[in-house]
């Protein structure tokens, strides 16, 4: 039997304490730039790929969308419901891989943020193949909009030295940061408390990727129409030229 992946253990017992880290606050903004995305249009279907606690599914429902969410974290949905149950919403949490979606031309938009699956894979292959999923999933003409690590960045720029500056304020610690030029990806130790209180070490490591490799990739799956931007939290824009400054990129892709 295969052991788990780095990402499958993370997210075992880490949604309390993953929805109070920095990069989780900044939803109302990210949906107030989804829905100028939609045209405010409530009739259109939305899909939450790696949803994790619900924050953007379930702030968009409340707005009076029809968002369908999952993700493969037990321990995410589980939070995702009990928010859902607070608020007084109806709202299914469904389980699945993002790599095998059973979905076929049901959505007119699909959300993949805060690295929800694509860049977390172990292959190039397999995060190709979320995508693939993905386009699956999505009616003709419809858009995807999704975030992912900015491979221009560490460049320019020591991934270490931005990773322990987010570790001032977060929980999770990053150590012994090392990029291959090869394959762009950053290997590093993962330290953080999960929310049983227990100090969990990871070896981890994720795919960066280059706006040109992301471009040729949604190509290859036929979309016409492709922008990437800068991903600033809680405040998408596409008024934000990417740099070689910005730690992660806003894609959005148009059938």
């Amino acid at each position: 039997m295969n052991s788990k992946q780095w990402y499958e253990t993370l997210f075992e017992n880490y949604a309390k304490t993953y929805e109070k880290e920095s990069f989780t606050q900044g939803t109302d903004g990210e949906c107030d730039f989804i829905e100028q995305e939609l045209n405010h249009n409530k009739s259109l279907k939305i899909v939450g790929v790696g949803c994790g606690t619900g924050r953007h599914s379930i702030e968009l429902t409340k707005r009076g969308y029809s968002v369908t969410r999952f993700d493969f974290s037990e321990s995410q949905l589980a939070l995702a419901l009990e928010k859902t149950i607070k608020e007084n919403l109806t709202i299914s949490f469904l389980k699945h891989d993002a790599i095998d979606l059973p979905f076929n031309k049901e959505f007119d938009l699909a959300i993949m943020l805060c690295e929800g699956g694509f860049p977390l894979m172990e292959t190039d292959e397999m995060n190709f193949e979320i995508l693939k999923s993905v386009t699956k999933s999505l009616k003709d003409n419809a858009k995807v909009i999704f975030t992912t690590l900015n491979g221009l960045f560490p460049l320019f720029h020591s991934i270490e030295k931005f990773c322990s500056a987010i570790s001032n304020t977060d929980n999770a610690a990053y150590q012994t940061n090392s990029f291959d030029l090869m394959t762009f990806r950053d290997f590093n130790i993962t330290k953080f408390v999960d929310d049983s209180g227990k100090t969990i070490s990871l070896e981890c490591n994720e795919r960066y990727y280059v706006p040109s490799e992301i471009t040729w990739l949604l190509k290859s799956l036929r979309y016409k129409k492709i922008d990437i931007y800068s991903a600033k939290l809680g405040a998408f824009s596409r008024n934000d030229k990417l740099t070689t400054k910005d730690f992660e990129m806003l894609v959005i892709a148009e059938k």
